[in-house]
């Protein structure tokens, strides 16, 4: 890249689904409640959980629904390559 970000580090692992289950369970809601506003059968929001990632449209979805910016995982990851990348030069 020209920008003098270094991408050929490790990736931070960031499990989305993960982090949406424990948005569904800190908000004391159930699976089967989150099922119900995506209309789709409660075995789909298990599968989502155990996904490491997720499609953007769905995922916008599920952060308007539990009301958690998902995508603010992944941007503040970007500003930590940056700095990163700014201190190694």
């Amino acid at each position: 890249m020209t920008d003098g970000t270094n991408i050929t580090k490790e990736p931070a692992k960031i499990h989305i689904g993960k982090l949406i289950e424990a948005a569904i369970r800190d908000q004391g809601r159930a699976p089967a409640w989150l099922a119900a506003k995506l209309c789709c059968d409660r075995s789909n929001i298990y599968n989502i959980m155990r996904r490491e990632s997720v499609d953007t449209q769905l995922l916008l979805k599920l952060s308007i629904l539990l009301d958690v910016d998902f995508f603010k995982y992944y941007s503040d990851y970007i500003k930590g390559c940056k700095e990163t990348s700014e201190t190694e030069e």
